[in-house]
């Protein structure tokens, strides 16, 4: 509750003399019968009427407070917010191949990057955001989505061997803009994370990227491994790891930073999971959805209602002082 002159409550002050005018009264008293003395009045037995005598006087003040109020113009307040979010469409290509289970990352190479994307997902709220895994072939493993819980699903269930191995780069982001194409937001991104070199796919990277760059999709590319060499696991026939030996990390980077470059993005190098936490944070910091917030405030006159209640009061009033506690002239 506000009011629209708060000053006016400071009347509310001369009720105190009132109140002490009307107690000084009621002491001095009034009788209108002399009498010798009045101890048997005092031992007589008090009406319902003598406990009533004071209450139109409470009744009067009650009023009088209300009108107070009334004139200074209380009002209720109801608040609007109304939110705008200009999102962006983001999908996120990982590579799946078997190279990722290299474990130059701890445990290796595509958990710490299952895991840094859950946490950038979580941080896209009202974006829609897809995920696109490949190797030897690409397949959309969620469309564009706001549902964090779907999304975060489906990032836990990305595994490597379930497609032919290899590196496809040019069909995971064919199918990361397949996933754009018929998008209707201002800001269309992929983030491409691979750790290796092109070597399987109908489609050749820079076609891909120059399909993208047409389309107005910005892609962001990330090289995953250390320098040099990693450990790399080797598996049996039925999947089973079976050795680990050290292999010399290969990234195709100036593909990487061709494809960043020709869509207006940027290739990033991720040797552990500090700096692909900081490549996202980064990619973050640059990608930012626009939110638009209105706020509307509408005021409700409420006087109407205390002077209402005030002519009630007064109405009461005038029924107990003329009628119940009517006087003898």
């Amino acid at each position: 509750m506000e009011f629209a002159q708060p000053k006016i409550l400071w009347f509310l002050l001369l009720l105190v003399p009132l109140v002490a005018y009307y107690i000084y009264r009621t002491r001095q008293g009034g009788a209108a019968i002399t009498v010798s003395t009045t101890d048997s009045l005092k031992r007589a037995p008090k009406s319902w009427r003598y406990f009533l005598r004071h209450v139109p006087f409470a009744l009067r003040c009650a009023a009088l407070t209300l009108i107070v109020v009334a004139i200074a113009r209380p009002q209720s307040a109801e608040h609007y917010t109304n939110t705008t979010t200009e999102g962006i469409d983001i999908v996120l290509a990982v590579d799946v191949s078997t190279s990722m289970l290299a474990k130059d990352f701890a445990p290796d190479r595509l958990s710490v990057a299952k895991e840094v994307a859950a946490e950038f997902i979580s941080d896209r709220v009202g974006d829609r955001i897809g995920i696109v895994v490949f190797a030897g072939e690409s397949f959309t493993q969620s469309p564009l989505t706001t549902d964090q819980s779907s999304l975060q699903t489906m990032i836990n269930r990305i595994r490597s061997g379930i497609i032919d191995d290899g590196t496809a780069i040019g069909n995971g982001l064919a199918t990361s803009i397949n996933r754009l194409r018929e998008s209707q937001a201002k800001s269309k991104v992929v983030i491409l994370l691979t750790d290796g070199v092109n070597n399987r796919g109908e489609i050749s990277p820079l076609t891909a990227a120059q399909i993208a760059k047409d389309l107005n999709i910005k892609v962001y590319t990330i090289g995953v491994g250390k320098r040099g060499t990693a450990p790399y696991p080797i598996f049996d026939e039925r999947g089973r790891e079976v050795d680990v030996v050290e292999m010399k990390v290969e990234i195709d980077e100036n593909i990487l930073r061709e494809i960043a470059t020709l869509t207006g993005g940027e290739y990033f190098r991720a040797t552990d999971k500090q700096t692909l936490l900081a490549i996202y944070e980064q990619i973050n910091t640059l990608e930012k959805s626009t939110v638009e917030i209105e706020e509307r405030t509408t005021l409700h006159e409420e006087c109407l209602v205390f002077i209402l209640w005030a002519i009630a009061l007064l109405i009461l009033e005038f029924i107990i002082n003329r009628i119940i506690l009517k006087r003898i002239p």
